[in-house]
């Protein structure tokens, strides 16, 4: 029997069947349910925590079964160098930031999910002071090696002295199997006044239809919540918060990595061939500029990126 809705409880009617993970290999299939009630899609079945933290530490970016692995190891170098690059600055200007890492302010900042860091040297440079929280203990760790504070804990235990003035959740809360309970607690470590900055994949993108179980961002069995534009804002609000801003996102990587998926949906090796990815994202800025830019001012970008401010 499949789990209600969870955020309003009601009962789910089935969308999409016979999806698979066609990022890391995780074997098995998932369906796709929505509410008629409260228009959320979600994940069926739903994992358990325990069965979440076994598949992210088994099959995830940093599991512990790829720690010696050669080739995973120079991508993650090459990606981190990329990332540090004025080269990468001038991406996120053209392509679009939806990890917020063009963003320059002061304060304490918590990047939830921070997986192995990547993001956290960024927020340091642009002016915060940082933290991260990982539940994946391989990746935290690398995180922390890195001189990073890292809490490898749940939100709703996590207790602190001073509160932060940003938290990141940039492709955090579709993970949550609470996402209610998620932005409670955030706006719990929140000072008044202080934003959470929320990116995700958008369920009414263009590229959702047009691919359909072949979507690149199903990322079944971790993406638990789907949500379109108008659900997150409405959860935002029963939340205790109000809205700042919000943009819609298509990045030439989301792109590329769709077409992959489609091309190879049994190779999750191919999404980490660098010369491919790359090729296929010009391709996409390039050629496919116009495509992209008319579905974000149409609202059906792939991605969503929302800050909204505690009250």
């Amino acid at each position: 029997m499949s789990a209600p809705c969870l955020l309003c409880g009601g009962a789910t009617t089935l969308v999409l069947g016979n999806v698979r993970d066609t990022r890391f290999g995780a074997p098995g299939s998932w369906s796709i349910r929505a509410c008629p009630a409260c228009g959320l899609e979600q994940t069926d079945p739903l994992p358990s925590a325990p069965e979440l933290k076994a598949l992210y530490e088994t099959y995830y970016n940093f599991p512990k079964l790829r720690a010696q692995d050669a080739g995973a190891s120079a991508y993650a170098s090459r990606r981190e160098r990329f990332y540090m690059s004025p080269l990468y600055r001038l991406v996120l200007w053209v392509d679009g930031d939806i990890s917020f890492y063009g963003e320059r302010g002061t304060g304490r900042l918590l990047d939830v999910g921070c997986n192995e860091g990547r993001g956290l040297p960024i927020y340091r440079r642009n002016g915060f002071t940082v933290e991260g929280m990982e539940l994946n203990a391989h990746a935290a760790a690398i995180a922390r090696a890195k001189g990073f504070t890292v809490h490898e804990a749940l939100l709703d235990g996590f207790r602190l002295a001073t509160p932060y003035d940003r938290v990141v959740l940039s492709n955090v809360l579709e993970h949550a199997l609470d996402p209610r309970g998620m932005l409670k607690d955030i706006h719990r470590v929140l000072r008044p006044g202080g934003e959470v900055w929320i990116s995700l994949p958008n369920s009414r993108s263009w590229l959702r239809r047009a691919l359909g179980r072949r979507w690149i961002n199903w990322h079944v069995p971790y993406h638990i919540t789907h949500f379109a534009s108008d659900r997150l804002r409405r959860l935002l609000e029963e939340t205790g918060y109000r809205i700042v801003e919000e943009r819609h996102v298509t990045p030439a990587l989301w792109v590329a990595q769709s077409a992959i998926a489609a091309l190879f949906p049994n190779r999750p090796d191919m999404l980490r061939k660098t010369a491919l990815v790359a090729g296929l994202m010009l391709l996409a800025r390039g050629v496919l500029f116009p495509v992209l830019w008319l579905g974000n001012l149409a609202g059906r970008g792939d991605c969503l990126a929302i800050k909204a401010q505690r009250v």
